[in-house]
């Protein structure tokens, strides 16, 4: 028996009708959440993407493999870093 449809087109959602009741008969605006990311974080990823030569280096020639053909996949490699994984998350 399946109690849930997730599938269903325009589910109503009880709490988020409330809230916005409740919001409008206050006057407030409704909430949303908001990221903010600090001017130190913002510097090491642009430093880290940006100023590198040899990952932008990098970057090119996978390009440049992937789109002329002649880029190779271990497939071996994969699968010894995926083993480990699967295994742990058999157990659990």
């Amino acid at each position: 028996m399946k109690i849930n449809h997730t599938q269903r087109i325009n589910a109503v959602n009880p709490y988020q009708k409330q809230s916005d009741q409740q919001a409008g008969a206050l006057g407030r605006k409704k909430k949303t959440d908001e990221v903010q990311i600090s001017a130190e974080a913002q510097e090491m990823l642009s430093y880290s993407r940006v100023s590198d030569p040899n990952r932008t280096k990098l970057i090119d020639e996978l390009k440049q493999s992937v789109s002329s053909g002649s880029y190779h996949v271990e497939s071996g490699k994969i699968a010894e870093k995926l083993l480990p994984f699967l295994k742990n998350h058999k157990q659990e």
